[in-house]
């Protein structure tokens, strides 16, 4: 299914709804990084997520350092931020919460 890219205020009421992502400064993705206790937490993350991630058929761009996991996400084949970004930060939020409980 296609994708619609959002509009700037599309962008800014959606990241209300998902605490710690914030606009990338040149405005083209929505980013976080993610603060674990350790590596092996971070790559259990990452894991995971790829699985949730392949399912949505929506790959993130990550980094991962040692115990953080640094994301950017977007829609390439919308040119730009969509609803499908928000889905996807708010599966990864739901997922580090009980990584870290």
């Amino acid at each position: 299914m296609k994708q619609e890219k959002l509009s700037s205020a599309a962008i800014v009421e959606k990241l209300e709804t998902v605490p710690g992502w914030a606009l990338r400064d040149d405005g083209g993705a929505i980013t976080r990084s993610f603060k674990f206790r350790n590596f092996a937490e971070a790559f259990g993350f990452m894991s995971e997520m790829a699985l949730a991630a392949e399912k949505l058929d929506h790959h993130p761009e990550w980094f991962n350092v040692w115990a953080t996991v640094k994301v950017d996400l977007n829609t390439h084949d919308a040119g730009g931020i969509t609803k499908l970004d928000f889905e996807l930060a708010a599966r990864m939020e739901e997922l580090a919460k009980k990584a870290l409980a």
